[in-house]
């Protein structure tokens, strides 16, 4: 049995960069140690924050 697993590299390479960048500006904009841990977690689920907010603006 074949399994055919697409995956789109491009779209890893965006989030990849997402979070580089979410990385760079949550850590620098720490007023603390835990604040930037907390950062860090903020980074990984970046994707989750810009959907919400998009929902939030567009008023769905």
């Amino acid at each position: 049995m074949k399994n055919d697993i697409q995956s789109n590299a491009q779209s890893n390479a965006i989030y990849g960069l997402g979070l580089i960048g979410a990385l760079v500006y949550y850590i620098s904009h720490a007023t603390g140690f835990w604040m930037g841990v907390f950062g860090f977690f903020k980074a990984i689920v970046w994707p989750a924050f810009l959907i919400f907010d998009a929902l939030k603006h567009f008023g769905m």
